[in-house]
């Protein structure tokens, strides 16, 4: 089976910052990425993907007619056995919103002359708080599928605690005196990945495959992190992307932080604001900030971006892509793409300053920033210029 994952305008605009860089399908939520869970849920073949166009020399595009999902759609059993009966001429309906359907190329994604058939409960990730949301629920579902078919590796360190069964450790995965409670949900620690003396994790949680979790680190249930990534401090309800560094101290709580990111010393976000109220969030779809439902709402950052020591974020507050805060003080709630500053002011941080900074990173992790890759940062650059309104 051939499948293809596709944004709408709608579904990619709902997700930005995140969606920027990336396929609303590639966006990791519980254990897995969105388009590996439905990989594993529809023994896929071939996956495939059409988003902005600007994205598609890094996505693989579809060449002739595919199974075709929304990308912000979760799998779950119901939806799994709808889409496997689906029929050429039929398309999968949720709240007039299109799920699925048979798609060309190039064909719009829309109902057309299909036959029309609901489904009565969809899981999707409509903006980006969805996936802190969402997750620990998520590491559940994908934890379940992953005990199916393999067995844990035997956690051998004396020294460290387990309490509850629900823990499943990959091969080549380092844990030493640590305290590991899976009582409230799963623990998984990937491959490769390291979990260092004196680390406090409750589940539900994913540590992805060459993770590191500092010593004395404190981790929270319903959080992810990696692959590639260091945690240490204290982090509650949050998903950390790839290649991302939070590796001191400092609390995250609530969160999504994007890939090649870094968080300095003793960074905080709040997550709750004072007067107990529910945290309003931007909202790149209608250039307004939107309620959020949520009264635990924290940051959400886009990748390449970097924070300096002492970086405080306030309730709520959206960073865009390759954007470096420093200095003291709260920084505004809504921080552009490609932002150089903090709660004293921005100027412009430029592309060549920005490849500079993100070849020397993605080195250190033996990858190579490509010429595709600056194609597409250059093209945020421009697309987001009228949001730095210091410029003009």
């Amino acid at each position: 089976m051939q499948v293809t994952f596709i944004d709408t305008e709608e579904s990619w605009k709902q997700m930005l910052p995140l969606s920027y860089t990336r396929a609303v399908a590639d966006v990791r939520v519980g254990i897995f990425k969105v388009h590996e869970k439905w990989i594993k849920a529809l023994s896929c073949e071939q996956v495939f993907f059409r988003s902005q166009s600007y994205l598609q020399d890094l996505f693989k595009a579809p060449a002739r007619k595919s199974l075709t999902i929304l990308g912000n759609i979760l799998p779950t059993s119901d939806l799994v056995s709808s889409i496997q009966s689906l029929k050429d001429d039929e398309a999968l309906v949720f709240q007039d919103q299109l799920i699925a359907g048979y798609f060309d190329a190039e064909e719009h994604f829309e109902i057309g002359n299909r036959k029309v058939l609901e489904i009565e409960n969809v899981r999707q990730i409509s903006y980006p708080w969805n996936i802190f949301q969402l997750n620990g629920s998520e590491i559940q579902q994908d934890y379940d599928l992953l005990i199916k078919n393999q067995s844990s590796e035997t956690i051998t360190d004396p020294h460290t605690k387990t309490y509850g069964e629900q823990i499943f450790v990959e091969k080549g995965a380092k844990i030493k005196s640590a305290t590991l409670n899976a009582e409230n949900g799963p623990i998984y620690i990937g491959k490769d990945a390291e979990v260092q003396e004196g680390a406090l994790i409750r589940g539900p949680f994913a540590l992805c495959e060459h993770s590191v979790v500092n010593m004395g680190a404190k981790i929270k249930g319903d959080t992810t992190i990696g692959p590639y990534a260091k945690v240490g401090g204290e982090v509650s309800n949050s998903v950390i992307f790839g290649y991302t560094n939070k590796g001191h101290e400092g609390f995250l709580g609530n969160s999504v932080i994007g890939e090649w990111c870094n968080l300095g010393a003793d960074t905080n976000n709040s997550n709750l604001k004072n007067n107990y109220a529910n945290v309003k969030m931007w909202d790149f779809a209608t250039g307004r900030f939107k309620d959020t439902g949520l009264q635990f709402c924290g940051l959400v950052m886009g990748d390449h971006s970097k924070c300096g020591i002492n970086t405080m974020f306030n309730t709520g507050t959206t960073v865009g892509v390759s954007a470096n805060i420093f200095g003291d003080g709260f920084p505004r709630t809504i921080i552009p793409s490609f932002a150089w500053g903090g709660s004293s002011g921005f100027t412009t941080y430029q592309t060549r300053k920005a490849f500079e900074t993100a070849e020397l990173v993605m080195r250190r992790r033996n990858k190579e920033l490509t010429e595709a890759d600056k194609a597409m940062l250059s093209h945020i650059f421009e697309m987001t210029s009228e949001n730095r309104v210091w410029e003009k």
